[in-house]
């Protein structure tokens, strides 16, 4: 049976959207991470369902802990969308440019996203920033299009929201979070394997790169950063995507609230991972930085070299985490 629909203006103009279509694209943010790998594969899954002439295609490679998803291989790997395509549904992009992909000027365009710093800039635009995952959304999509759930769509879209809020850990983790997890898990999806595949398949380069991470931590109060630099990268033999998570052993430290990784660029540009406990919104800091997220995971880039990157975003949360600790009374 497929989900209990649950229309809102937003979706019945997508489903509109995607009736009116003979040939649409799937695609989503550069770097892809889980959330935007697993909804990508279940919306076009979808679209074929529906009858539907679709592509799906990533500026970036899955992953390789992604790659055991149904249907993985067939996502292309594309530096510019060429094709007469209808429409083109992005997932979990504030913009083209987050996609990567160039020639999506002048098309139709559909944006779904579920990130406080979503912006509206298609043709189409859904955002709901109260969802845990895109892959809710995406979820809510095919109810309301009355396809079935199959299998496959299961394991996809609960890699996603697994990936998404940190294994049930990040901040709006509530009820209905383990009420979708469950309705996947009917569906079909095996919460067992999929985290052996996200969570225990990680290449020996990643425990090496991440190694080089820990012997540069550093913590400060409540502030802790840690950073790996290219020449870290090149040693241990590490790919982009093992940088991926590395974050997360810095906020796992007792009393720390907010933690930042940084990781230095070919071009000595300086990409920066931001994470927090709840009470500093780093979606907003990121966004300072002309970067987005969640309030309490996002991202952004900031100019180099790595030591001159270090020092300004450092300067600029503890900044924040005074003004915060001056407004909640939290030290």
């Amino acid at each position: 049976m497929p989900p209990t629909p649950q229309t809102t203006p937003a979706l019945d103009a997508i489903l509109s959207s995607i009736a009116g279509a003979d040939r649409l694209l799937v695609t989503a943010h550069a770097r892809p991470d889980g959330d935007a790998v697993g909804s990508l594969i279940a919306c076009w899954m979808m679209l074929q369902r529906m009858g539907k002439n679709a592509d799906m295609a990533l500026r970036d490679r899955v992953p390789r802990i992604y790659r055991s998803l149904p249907c993985a291989a067939l996502v292309r790997h594309w530096s510019r969308v060429e094709g007469d395509y209808d429409a083109v549904i992005l997932l979990e992009c504030d913009g083209i440019p987050r996609s990567g992909l160039d020639g999506m000027e002048n098309r139709f365009l559909i944006n779904i996203d579920h990130h406080t710093s979503g912006r509206t800039f298609a043709n189409v635009n859904w955002i709901d920033s109260n969802a845990c995952a895109v892959a809710e959304l995406v979820y809510q999509l095919i109810g309301a299009a009355g396809i079935d759930i199959t299998r496959e769509m299961a394991t996809c879209l609960y890699t996603a929201m697994l990936s998404d809020t940190g294994s049930f850990s990040y901040e709006g983790t509530d009820a209905h979070t383990f009420e979708l997890a469950r309705n996947l898990v009917r569906h079909g999806a095996d919460p067992v394997q999929i985290a052996r595949d996200v969570y225990f398949s990680n290449p020996a380069a990643k425990m090496h790169l991440l190694g080089a991470a820990l012997e540069n931590l550093h913590h400060d109060g409540n502030l802790a950063w840690l950073w790996v630099s290219e020449s870290d990268m090149d040693r241990t033999h590490a790919a982009e995507e093992d940088c991926e998570g590395i974050v997360n052993y810095a906020i796992a430290i007792a009393g720390i609230e907010v933690a930042v990784f940084l990781r230095e660029l070919r071009n000595h540009d300086v990409r920066l991972s931001l994470r927090s406990k709840g009470r500093v919104n780093v979606a907003s800091i990121a966004e300072r930085f002309g970067g987005g997220g969640h309030e309490s995971a996002s991202g952004c880039t900031l100019d180099g070299p790595l030591p001159v990157a270090t020092e300004r975003i450092l300067q600029y949360l503890r900044s924040e985490m005074e003004a915060a600790t001056a407004v909640n009374g939290v030290a």
